[in-house]
């Protein structure tokens, strides 16, 4: 064929091209569709999306799929913020965070938190799109150490080593905002029941000691704890390192695939923490037609390939092609039960009440009322219970801790109403000091209950030894309303006074728990909403011990001052 000829069909091929092209019906606007996700899945993601949006339309529309990296603490700050929420331990929600029309956290603790906070955060069911169990990353020399590869490690025995051996480094991922971090939380809670063989006592000894030991290796970001996994092979570099940390599967496979002079091995030890789990949530109800078709997609076997590629796990559990399997990883993973929500929250709080560093000044009621008795507690004292709660909240407390101890009635100190047992200062040098002074306190029978010049006294000695890097505050603890006979000051003065002494850039919180059904719930609520803090009520005396943990674990988040 001649050069005229085939330029001729060059020619016809490009005009043909161009006429198809051209002829082709217009796919009109785009329709849009945002997806938020952690970057363990977003490579994943975006190559299925992009896949999938060359060939999708919907109405004749063509499909814009947009994936961005979110972290999913961010995003569930945000989705609790729209009906006046907040989750425990993650705060208030960054201005700038992103709410996007489809959401895929990492984990369905994440919406089971939020379902706790306010049922109607969330709504809809979600469907995994993929997975990755949660497991022990220990440096495979450890690993050894434990019986790995051929002996099974129970978390039970991890507990036990935990509590007992200070050569054992653990760490995690801060649970307040880490799914991994909260999942192995969870488990090592309920190992610590079982290690503590029936005995209650004991059971929460072996747990504090277990959480103390988390909260001390703990990290707010994964890549700051993989950074504590030791880099060499000798025995003082493995000493000086971390000994074990729960992660993903996928962490551990991304981790080891960087050559590291020393490898982490993936122990699935029993019972399972359960797995990250990628639920596929709706946001925007709007975009609901389009993302449900984009989520046919994503149950296919390309997107499994595709997470394989990553370390991911098929929604089933069932690696795809690429998946690049640990010593002794399970071929398929069984589908975890959800905690209940209470639970969750409830060590949410145990945990913050132990990793938050504070400077505290907590203050008890001794008035003569708190000598009567609560049935729902055997019998014993409006005082004991308190106490008992003041006790077990304090074993929670590490060394870091700075803490003094008050009591008031009316005129317990010469006309003061007040009365100093332990100044404000560190736990580790006056811990058996704080001890000894709640074995002392016995209430004063005919005492009555100055509470507004006690929490003035007490505000002003917060204040004065102010400390910027912890949470200051004044915690009080009382079963009556203001009562004091020889005058003292009124509501209105109180609240004049605390907001003429306060200082913004020494911000000190009062947080005011009312024991039993006679407390004067609404001033209280007056005095901290005006200077800030928070106000907590139990009204059955029993309950006091949770109520107690519940303020002092939030006592980063109260209310600030109106």
């Amino acid at each position: 064929m001649g050069a005229a000829a085939v330029a001729v069909l060059v020619v016809l091929a490009g005009s043909w091209y161009a006429f198809q092209k051209y002829s082709e019906p217009s796919c009109g606007n785009a329709a849009k569709l945002s997806i938020g996700a952690p970057a363990d899945i977003v490579p994943a993601l975006k190559a299925q999306a992009a896949d999938w949006s060359a060939q999708a339309k919907l109405d004749d529309n063509c499909v814009d799929v947009e994936v961005f990296e979110a972290d999913p603490a961010d995003i569930a700050a945000a989705v609790a913020a729209k009906s006046q929420k907040s989750l425990t331990g993650v705060g208030q929600a960054n201005g700038k965070t992103r709410i996007p029309d489809v959401w895929v956290p990492d984990s369905s603790l994440w919406l089971l938190r939020l379902k706790t906070a306010n049922p109607q955060a969330v709504k809809g069911d979600a469907k995994s799109i993929a997975r990755s169990p949660i497991v022990l990353a220990m440096p495979e020399p450890i690993a050894t150490t434990f019986g790995w590869p051929q002996a099974k490690l129970s978390y039970v025995d991890l507990i036990k080593k935990v509590s007992t051996d200070q050569k054992i480094k653990v760490g995690i991922v801060d649970p307040s905002r880490d799914s991994t971090g909260l999942a192995a939380l969870l488990t090592m809670a309920a190992a610590a029941q079982t290690a503590g063989g029936g005995n209650p006592t004991q059971a929460t000894q072996i747990a504090t000691a277990a959480l103390r030991g988390l909260a001390a290796g703990r990290s707010s970001l994964k890549a700051d704890l993989l950074q504590k996994f030791p880099r060499g092979s000798d025995a003082t570099a493995l000493s000086g390192g971390l000994s074990v940390a729960p992660l993903s599967e996928q962490t551990i496979i991304q981790y080891n695939a960087q050559q590291p002079p020393v490898r982490l091995a993936a122990v699935y030890a029993e019972p399972s923490a359960g797995s990250l789990d990628y639920p596929y949530v709706v946001l925007n109800s709007e975009r609901a037609p389009v993302a449900t078709e984009l989520l046919k997609s994503l149950e296919s076997q390309s997107f499994r390939d595709k997470l394989g590629a990553i370390g991911l796990r098929g929604a089933d559990g069932a690696p795809g092609k690429g998946f690049q399997t640990p010593t002794n990883a399970p071929g398929t993973l069984a589908a975890g039960q959800l905690p209940d929500g209470a639970a969750v929250e409830a060590l949410q709080q145990k945990w913050q009440a132990i990793t938050l560093p504070a400077r505290m000044l907590a203050v008890i009621d001794v008035s003569g009322s708190m000598l009567e008795t609560v049935p729902t507690a055997g019998n014993a004292t409006r005082m004991q219970v308190t106490l008992e709660a003041a006790r077990k909240g304090m074993s929670l407390f590490d060394d870091s801790w700075a803490l003094g101890v008050w009591t008031f009635s009316t005129q317990l100190d010469g006309a003061k109403d007040y009365k100093q047992l332990v100044p404000i200062g560190p736990l580790v040098s006056q811990r058996a000091a704080c001890l000894q002074a709640l074995q002392s306190i016995t209430p004063k029978k005919t005492g009555d209950t100055a509470l507004y010049d006690t929490i003035l006294a007490g505000y002003k000695a917060v204040q004065q030894g102010w400390d910027s890097g912890r949470v200051n505050s004044l915690i009080v603890m009382t079963d009556g309303e203001n009562d004091d006979p020889a005058g003292g000051l009124s509501l209105e003065q109180l609240i004049a006074e605390l907001k003429k002494t306060a200082d913004p850039a020494k911000p000190v919180q009062v947080i005011l728990i009312g024991i039993g059904d006679k407390v004067g719930e609404a001033q209280m609520r007056q005095i901290t909403d005006a200077i800030g803090g928070g106000t907590f009520v139990a009204p059955d005396p029993a309950k006091i011990g949770d109520i107690f943990l519940q303020a002092i674990s939030l006592r980063g988040q109260v209310t600030q001052p109106k």
